[in-house]
């Protein structure tokens, strides 16, 4: 009888770890799965945009570049290109619910966009290991490395001109010659309770 108990028991226990084994192999499926969907519709925007790219790159007046734009329904307004780290990754309207480091690169409160003279673009992304850690390998920059920005039409070239460390607060103290044009890239430095700041001159 007791044997035969333990036979019963030893059953259940077989049946409940498949099916805990079962349940874990779905879980990792379907969040391949959905990553993968994720990856093909952001690859086709990027697609898009590189299209509407050619065709405004000849136009002039702003407005019809807008008119165009309207017309395609393009969902990234420019592309941050690090060839370095092999990044490439659309940006979204500042006024986007999708502008934030949850779902994407942020252009951060007060940024210029890049054809602003004078200004400072100023973009923040997560680093870490998650899908949306865009700026995982960001603490690999080093001076004079290259970084583009693609937007309405133009190329924008920088080359890293800065790396220093700030403490996360929540805030960030920014360095920037006054009479130059430069783009900010900011990201936690994995694992520390610092960030770090690059800031890169625009090239004439």
């Amino acid at each position: 009888m007791e044997s035969k108990i333990k036979r019963k028991n030893k059953s259940w226990l077989i049946i409940i770890g498949s099916l805990i084994f079962l349940s874990g192999i779905g879980l990792i499926t379907y969040d391949y799965l959905s990553n993968k969907q994720i990856d093909n519709k952001e690859n086709k925007m990027l697609e898009e945009f590189y299209e509407i790219e050619e065709e405004i790159e000849s136009i002039e007046e702003p407005q019809v570049i807008e008119e165009v734009k309207e017309q395609v329904k393009v969902n990234y307004i420019a592309v941050l290109k690090i060839p370095k780290i092999g990044l490439e990754r659309g940006l979204v309207d500042p006024n986007s619910y999708l502008n934030n480091v949850n779902y994407n690169l942020e252009w951060l409160d007060g940024s210029s966009m890049p054809d602003e003279e004078k200004g400072n673009v100023i973009i923040a992304g997560h680093s870490g290991s998650s899908r949306i850690s865009y700026f995982r390998k960001l603490d690999r920059l080093v001076l004079v490395d290259d970084i583009y920005i693609i937007y309405n039409g133009k190329t924008y070239n920088y080359k890293v001109a800065d790396i220093y460390d700030i403490d996360k607060t929540g805030t960030a103290e920014i360095v920037k010659e006054k009479n130059t044009t430069t783009l900010t890239l900011i990201t936690c430095r994995h694992g520390t309770s610092k960030q770090i700041v690059i800031v890169a001159k625009l090239q004439s």
